[in-house]
């Protein structure tokens, strides 16, 4: 199915819509966290107490760059494109749903995007996971050949492809590939439009 005839698009936040303000290195070394590891995953192995803590300490940690953020160029100009096709619009991020709306209101993007649209990670399990994506089409009522999922890292991507949806790796600040997880490459906001006549791969 062509993109241009998808009704259900589901979007990344950081990295994505915004440009990245995140440097995940750092919020591991704040956190006490080794080098390398999944934030979120490592929280959850965590016990109890000590997760909680962390969980605040990486809440007000994000909360904090939320002042620092700025859209990705196209960004506006492409969602309202997909919006006056009669488009559902959706969030799925590993950042918490509190934090995605103050950033969306931050960026003037919030109008976009239904509340109950907006999923962050205490939502549903994180992506890689598929679970938010599924969320989604359930409130859409859209099967998962009607939906694209677009991000900027494989998680993203992994999740699209475990919820049986196109994906669209937005490659605009991101040097690395992952081709068996991708059906399109999204270089600029500005392109989207040149993508909607393409089939899936």
């Amino acid at each position: 199915m062509p993109l241009k005839d998808r009704r259900g698009w589901i979007f990344d936040l950081d990295g994505t819509l915004t440009q990245p303000v995140h440097d995940f290195d750092g919020l591991r070394d704040a956190l006490g966290m080794p080098p390398g590891v999944l934030i979120l995953e490592h929280l959850q192995a965590q016990p109890p107490p000590e997760r909680l803590k962390l969980e605040a300490q990486l809440e007000a940690l994000e909360a904090d760059l939320i002042s620092k953020t700025l859209a990705q160029p196209g960004v506006t100009e492409a969602l309202a494109a997909l919006r006056a096709r009669g488009c559902y619009l959706g969030i799925v991020t590993r950042n918490s749903r509190r934090n995605a709306q103050r950033t969306l209101a931050q960026l003037g993007l919030e109008a976009y995007f239904a509340p109950g649209a907006v999923l962050g990670r205490e939502c549903a399990t994180p992506k890689p996971s598929p679970a938010a994506l599924l969320r989604l089409q359930a409130l859409w009522a859209l099967p998962p050949g009607a939906c694209v999922m677009v991000g900027d890292h494989s998680l993203d991507l992994a999740a699209g492809r475990a919820a049986g949806v196109a994906t669209v790796h937005f490659t605009a600040d991101c040097r690395e590939r992952w081709p068996d997880l991708t059906d399109h490459l999204l270089p600029h906001w500005d392109h989207l439009g040149a993508l909607h006549d393409h089939a899936d791969r």
